[in-house]
């Protein structure tokens, strides 16, 4: 069926390139989609900013984010389910878990479900059909908010040709995995424009459960729709609309590290179940209005709507049976550190657990716990921005003036249901009552302005900005309700548990400096006051740091190279309890780090080489950074007990990603390699708390039929090497396997 769709779509790619009058045109995008726009631009930008168009991407084609920002010094990342459905994403030092401390945006619009009272991306968009992606860091990212410290992340999504343009592209590979990609679009003489895309993309995993013959993959389906008008005079309009269904059989639970090394790629009997089911939706609406050369503003309105059910394995009770009070939860991180320290939990020892997880001891009614967590979301808003040239005398400005009002909300009605394990297999004991896992809802308001000069003063160029943020945040929290069912929107009065609530306001200065040495180099300096928004827990301050940076560019006709240094001294390292953290701690809880300090140095270089008819491009990626706590902290539920001098978690100190690839005629080939160390997955860094450093090499090619059909192959992970890329949530957990893939790419 899946052969039959790709080469019908390749017929049908090559019918309408036959009829197109008009070959690939530049495509058109609005002021606020983009923060950099082009890669020539990241020269201008009064600190350090990374774009990634769709040459870098064409030659991969990655589905993976995590493999995309290797190439961008300063971000680091933590491997969660190999695939990049949700992954953890860190700018400069900051908490990888579920990106949320860091401003993901697509199209220029915030992104995560519910960016302020719940900002873990258990959305992300889906990679594979994003035309570019930008990173903007330091002061210059302070004109995107709420999280500053590390910077802003941005997703350009497929833009509405400025002619008429169409492309298919698609791929099969292990595992039952398929990917069809196909958009088209054009814009008429009148100013007219439109885009119709859709992306499908099938595994089955690389994972396999015991005892199951259930995969351990995806079913991600994407569909978007552009409308735009642009007369040819001083207004534009754009209207997008998105909707993209996950269903993926992931699991937070890992291995111990035994297991892990002798198969990589198993998954214990006891995560079967396990499975996520999403639903999102988006609608952006744009007008930009340019009435001269040195004036335009623009407005948007913007919709996101996201709802989510994970269905997993939560913990064990050692004890053998319930209380009176119910299931006395032990999450399956704790069983997995007691087999692996050989320690005893409860009324098991080690060798008990262990044949838990094997599925060869049974357990007593009601000892496993399995939550649905089931959660809706929106957010919402409008922003504009105005911005100007001008010259005073022997300045020349470039203003820019912002602002947005935000909402969101997080809905939780969550269910514990419990089970036991008999010959290998999970039975339910008990299907629980809906809202004893978490009923409440958390919300927040947001208004948000900033403003930021560019002075050019010769061959300096000043850009001092302010930002400004008040956020209120508030939580209501309801008591289970009787009976198998509930209506959130029956949630009466008289069923609150409690409330609270957190108002805050922050003002965020910074000042870029750019200093052009002559046509070839440029030195970058900066500073600013970074911020990141605290949760509704009562006595929780703001995560806030001073950050600064320092460093050159160099370009010429050939070589681009940047050299970076940066600090963030953080007042307050901001801990939030999550799911996800594999604490056992209330989830929804935050908790305050003290000082800390993060350092590094950033080094990007390229340059294309010619040789014999070849051309060769040549890139090199180089991170250092060294992030540690800089207080004790007394034993907490989320840091533990720490000492000053001990790193923070899943820092990488050392990173290095080199790409080589070489032209001619129709061929193209690149090969990458990227290398990461092991990290401390605690600030302890004891035994079983580290990671493994990792070394992956990833081929591709291209071979070009005509002039709009290619061929395409990939392997990833060429040397098939497992390493523990993480052990959050539950244990030890693998990169992806070496995997391949063939395909065609049809562009008219």
């Amino acid at each position: 069926m899946t052969r039959s769709i790709l080469f019908g779509a390749l017929a049908f790619a090559s019918m309408m390139s036959s009829a197109a009058e008009d070959g690939p045109r530049e495509p058109l995008y609005l002021e606020e989609v983009t923060i950099v726009g082009t890669r020539d631009n990241v020269q201008r930008v009064a600190g350090s900013a990374h774009f990634i168009g769709a040459e870098e991407i064409d030659r991969f084609s990655h589905t993976d984010v995590q493999r995309i920002v290797r190439q961008i010094p300063g971000v680091s990342i933590q491997v969660e389910d190999g695939f990049g459905l949700r992954p953890n994403i860190s700018i400069r030092g900051v908490a990888t878990e579920r990106s949320g401390r860091i401003t993901l945006l697509e199209d220029g619009v915030l992104i995560a479900p519910a960016p302020y009272s719940a900002p873990s991306a258990y959305y992300f968009p889906t990679v594979g059909r994003m035309a570019a992606f930008e990173v903007l860091k330091g002061p210059a990212a302070i004109i995107q908010g709420p999280y500053t410290i590390g910077g802003a992340f941005n997703m350009i999504s497929t833009p509405i040709p400025t002619g008429r343009r169409g492309r298919v592209f698609a791929e099969t590979g292990e595992n039952a995995t398929h990917r069809v990609h196909a958009s088209y679009g054009a814009t008429a003489d009148n100013g007219l424009g439109f885009l119709a895309e859709s992306h499908q993309w099938r595994s089955d995993g690389f994972q396999r459960v015991d005892r199951s013959d259930d995969h351990t993959g995806l079913d991600v389906r994407d569909g978007m729709l552009k409308l735009s008008y642009a007369p040819g005079h001083a207004h534009a309009v754009e209207l997008k609309l998105q909707t993209a269904t996950q269903r993926s059989n992931q699991s937070y639970l890992g291995l111990t590290d035994t297991d892990f090394r002798a198969n990589a790629s198993r998954r214990y009997g006891l995560s079967r179940l396990d499975r996520i089911e999403t639903y999102h939706e988006q609608a952006i609406a744009r007008y930009e209005y340019a009435p001269s050369a040195s004036l335009k503003i623009t407005f948007a309105g913007y919709y996101n709507g996201h709802a989510r059910n994970w269905f997993k394995t939560e913990g064990l009770d050692p004890d053998g049976s319930p209380d009176a009070q119910g299931f006395r939860r032990t999450s399956w991180a704790s069983v997995v550190q007691a087999v692996n320290r050989g320690a005893t939990l409860g009324a098991m020892s080690a060798a008990q657990l262990q044949s838990v997880l094997d599925g060869t001891r049974d357990t007593p009614p009601g000892s496993i716990q399995i939550r649905a967590n089931d959660r809706d979301y929106f957010s919402r808003g409008l922003q504009g921005t105005v911005s100007w040239d001008l010259s005073d005398g022997s300045i020349a400005h470039s203003v820019k003036v912002g602002a947005r009002y935000h909402e969101d909300q997080e809905d939780r009605l969550q269910r514990n249901s419990t089970y036991s394990q008999r010959g290998g297999q999970l039975y339910l004991d008990d299907p629980g009552l809906h809202g004893n896992a978490g009923n409440r809802i958390q919300s927040a308001r947001a208004l948000a302005l900033y403003v930021q000069d560019r002075m050019e003063i010769g061959r300096l160029a000043l850009t001092p900005g302010l930002r400004y943020e008040h956020i209120q945040q508030s939580r209501r929290r309801f008591e289970t309700r009787s009976g198998r069912t509930a209506d959130p929107a029956s949630r009466a009065p008289n069923n609150l548990r409690s409330t609270r609530a957190n108002d805050t306001r922050v003002l965020l200065p910074g000042l870029g400096a750019v200093y052009r040495i002559n046509d070839i180099a440029t030195l970058v300096a900066g500073a600013h006051k970074g911020f990141t928004a605290p949760s509704n827990a009562p006595g929780v301050e703001p995560e806030e740091a001073i950050n600064y940076e320092l460093g050159v560019r160099a370009n010429t006709a050939h070589v681009r190279l940047e050299a970076m240094a940066f600090s963030s001294d953080y007042d307050n390292l901001l801990g939030e309890c999550t799911s996800s953290s594999g604490v056992d701690c209330e989830v929804g809880d935050a908790f305050n780090g003290d000082a800390a300090t993060v350092r590094g140095l950033e080094f990007s270089g390229g340059t294309e080489l010619a040789a014999g008819g070849f051309i060769m491009p040549v890139e090199i990626v180089y991170t250092w950074m060294d992030g540690t706590f800089d207080t004790d902290i007394a034993d907490t539920d989320f840091f533990g007990d720490v000492q000053a001098g001990d790193p923070l978690p899943y820092i990488p100190k050392h990173q290095l990603h080199v790409l080589l690839g070489a032209a001619k005629g129709r061929w193209s080939a690149h090969v990458s390699a990227n290398y990461v160390d092991g990290v401390c997955a605690r600030a302890s860094c004891g035994a079983f708390e580290t990671t493994d450093d990792s070394l992956t090499v990833d081929l591709a090619g291209r071979f070009a039929l005509s002039d709009v059909v290619s061929l395409f192959a990939r392997v990833e992970n060429l040397a098939d090497a497992y390493d523990i890329v993480g052990r959050h949530p539950y244990g030890a957990r693998p990169n992806k396997g070496r995997s391949a893939a063939i395909g065609f790419d049809v562009a008219w």
